[in-house]
């Protein structure tokens, strides 16, 4: 088959298109022909070195997908070759390829209502929002809630998921993505580069930190007393406990992690039409690196998809 192949860290030049072999399934796992992968933040941070996520070199990056099953291990039950699956598969690496083996509890059936680069596009993505939202900040009806970097992959999904719970949504996001953003729900925005959010907003419920960094703790000056602020980027939020503890605030990280229950329930959403994945452009497999290049800029809208 053909892959991606990382020899060594480094800039994306790094990234090698090459032929690899054809992965085996073991007897709980399925062999996958992949259709589309997604590009993420966490795959150039990886490629780099400098992620808190240890990989063995060599290997081959990527973490999610979409595609066709083609085998499955003798244990195997919830599928059939032939059926439509999407997922971020463990390990975290190894979709930037043709064919991929994947663990089956890893994976749910595609929802009818995205194509296979729109489903790659959802997975890691939306399971990190879900579990932000859902599964720790247990979001409610009628809170308020601050997203940062709102219009990138996880943001433009989380605002989605937020209104679908009925919250008031606030996102930050340059003004060119606020149109955008309207269009998907979102009640108020603000410029981050013309405003200071930390002053202009009051009373959240939740933060989304898509950041990290500065933007932590600043942050925590937008909450209400007892509000939760949850950051994505577990290995740099940017607070400390005496930080939350000033600001009488709840703090916690997620690390996504697969889930075949919480993928079911974003194809819930999706079938509703309460979620649309945003994919701002599809590139040959063999062009990672250029994906790279344009997710390490910060300025995708939604997400970028590789197709073998």
């Amino acid at each position: 088959m053909y892959a991606i192949k990382q020899r060594a860290f480094g800039g994306p030049e790094v990234l090698e298109f090459t032929e690899a072999e054809q992965p085996v399934p073991g007897p709980d796992d399925v062999l996958v022909r992949v259709r589309a992968a997604s590009v993420n933040p966490a795959d150039w941070k990886i490629r780099t070195g400098g992620a808190a996520l240890p990989v063995d070199l060599p290997f081959i990056p990527g973490f999610d997908l979409a595609g066709v099953v083609e085998r499955i291990g003798d244990r195997v039950s919830r599928f059939r070759p032939g059926d439509d699956v999407f997922g971020m598969p463990t390990p975290f690496t190894g979709t930037y390829a043709q064919y991929v083996r994947a663990p089956a509890a890893d994976l749910a059936l595609k929802p009818a209502g995205l194509d296979h680069n729109q489903a790659a596009a959802l997975s890691s993505v939306g399971l990190t929002a879900w579990q932000a939202l859902v599964g720790i900040a247990r979001i409610q009806p009628g809170q308020r809630v601050l997203i940062h970097a709102a219009a990138g992959g996880i943001g433009h999904i989380a605002i989605q998921i937020a209104k679908a719970f009925g919250a008031h949504v606030i996102g930050t996001a340059r003004t060119a993505n606020h149109g955008f953003l309207r269009d998907l729900g979102a009640d108020e925005l603000v410029d981050y580069t013309l405003d200071d959010f930390a002053a202009a907003v009051r009373n959240v419920d939740i933060v989304l930190d898509n950041i990290g960094h500065e933007y932590g703790v600043r942050s925590l000056a937008t909450l209400a007393p007892g509000g939760h602020l949850v950051s994505t980027i577990w290995d740099h939020p940017g607070v400390t406990a005496e930080d939350v503890a000033r600001a009488k605030a709840r703090f916690d990280t997620v690390q996504v992690a697969p889930s075949a229950p919480d993928l079911k329930e974003l194809g819930k959403l999706v079938e509703q039409g309460r979620i649309r994945v945003h994919v701002a452009d599809v590139l040959p497999l063999r062009d990672a690196a250029e994906g790279h290049r344009r997710s390490e800029s910060g300025r995708v809208r939604g997400k970028l998809v590789l197709v073998p």
